[in-house]
């Protein structure tokens, strides 16, 4: 049965989940890493780029660049050269050497598991510290009280279409602590995956396809719900 635009958000999410684990069973992180650090890296190039330009230059990155003290090693102008095609490769060469300092000095060069550890690392906010423990460290965040939402731009535009949130898309602390409050923890990394994937591939920023769309009963947002409103409005 749909799930109408006052309907509960916990109800909602949970179809939607269910409706979008059948339709993408393989949804995972796009990210290639084999370890913690690999995937901290990543997630911290991937900022304003695209995850597939991320892969490329990551294929020969990690073979330069294993442990953090390599970050550290080579002048900053090399970093730079090396990551140059993800953009933004300033401020990225700076964030990834302060962030391999700070591992050095304070974790033994180990990535921690826990939000409350990886959030006092330079360059890495609440979007990053997610990713990361929820996919190197998926049994820490089932029991870490500080686990969350990933919420990066896709996820952020679903929650509002779908009236997950009171918020706008921009306002990525305030979706998180919505969606946290209406997605079970268990189901938390899959519906960050999920999203993502139906965000990239029929619930796009522009022209989303609707008509192609697994969830569009369950979404106030979609094309037919403001055909329906629009039609209910003229009938007065």
């Amino acid at each position: 049965m749909p799930v109408g635009r006052d309907g509960d958000r916990t109800e909602r999410a949970r179809a939607v989940i269910r409706r979008l684990a059948r339709t993408y069973p393989d949804a995972s992180i796009a990210l290639v890493f084999s370890n913690p650090f690999e995937l901290l890296v990543a997630t911290m190039l991937s900022a304003q780029s695209t995850d597939t330009k991320v892969n490329e230059v990551t294929a020969t990155l990690f073979s330069k660049y294993r442990r953090p003290d390599d970050f550290l090693a080579v002048p900053e102008d090399e970093l730079k050269d090396d990551i140059h095609p993800t953009g933004f490769f300033n401020q990225k060469a700076r964030a990834l050497r302060a962030m391999s300092h700070r591992l050095l000095e304070n974790f033994d060069g180990e990535v921690p598991s826990a939000i409350a550890d990886l959030v006092t690392l330079p360059g890495v906010a609440r979007k990053t510290a997610n990713i990361v423990q929820a996919n190197a460290y998926p049994q820490v965040a089932r029991r870490d009280r500080d686990a969350g939402i990933a919420v990066d731009t896709h996820v952020g535009r679903l929650a509002v279409r779908l009236g997950l949130t009171d918020h706008g898309s921009k306002d990525a602390d305030k979706i998180e602590h919505d969606l946290m409050g209406s997605i079970a923890k268990k189901d938390r990394l899959r519906a960050t995956n999920l999203f993502i994937e139906h965000g990239r591939r029929i619930c796009t920023a522009k022209r989303p396809l609707c008509g192609d769309c697994a969830i569009e009963r369950l979404c106030p947002s979609s094309q037919r719900a403001g055909l329906i409103d629009r039609y209910r409005l003229a009938r007065g």
